[in-house]
């Protein structure tokens, strides 16, 4: 499945966000509360972990070495996963003081206008091919990174699985591939495009 999915990570994404539509339909209340719990559960490990961090480092001159990089790492689950969230439940932040004052039919179309270059900021940070349009001879983008990041297969630098499963699954590094920690970019960025389709 690794193999299949690497070649053809853009129709993995894609499949993932359909599947997760027709899901939102079928049972909106339940993928509300599946969003807004990973979300919380997000937030709350990254106060946890820190907050343990600060007490080992300052009340005991211990801790543990992969705590910044873990939480850097669920931050980024956070923002990324958390902002098709925002965008679900009308939670971003906004001036529309200004864009209130115009007519309903003006107003209206500034709303799809506004939604449509979010879709373009989404399909950008996926894709960024559009860079071979000015003469970059390099793809881009969260879907290709991540494709690079798997193939390559490096791990994390301080986050490292515990020895009983690396024996366990006959891992020939303990660190944690770097591929499950940013499987998000593609993940959230493809949430977010489709939120913003929705909206």
């Amino acid at each position: 499945m690794g193999q299949l999915f690497t070649a053809w990570p853009v129709w993995g994404l894609i499949g993932f966000v359909l599947v997760y539509f027709a899901l939102d339909r079928l049972w909106p209340r339940f993928i509300g509360h599946l969003e807004e719990t990973i979300v919380a559960l997000l937030l709350v490990t990254i106060t946890l972990v820190s907050f343990s961090q600060v007490v080992m480092r300052y009340g005991f001159s211990s801790g543990w070495t992969g705590a910044l990089e873990f939480t850097r790492i669920m931050f980024a689950w956070l923002i990324l996963f958390g902002a098709s969230y925002a965008l679900k439940i009308n939670a971003h932040l906004g001036v529309d003081a200004f864009v209130r004052a115009f007519p309903q039919p003006i107003f209206r179309g500034l709303a799809i206008f506004g939604a449509l270059v979010c879709v373009f900021y989404g399909v950008v940070l996926l894709f960024s091919d559009w860079l071979q349009i000015f003469g970059a001879n390099a793809r881009g983008g969260a879907i290709d990174y991540w494709s690079k990041i798997y193939k390559i297969g490096i791990g994390l630098d301080e986050l490292s699985y515990p020895d009983w499963m690396a024996e366990a699954f006959g891992l020939r590094s303990n660190r944690v591939h770097r591929w499950i920690a940013y499987i998000v970019l593609p993940i959230g960025l493809g949430l977010f495009t489709y939120r913003s389709l929705q909206a």
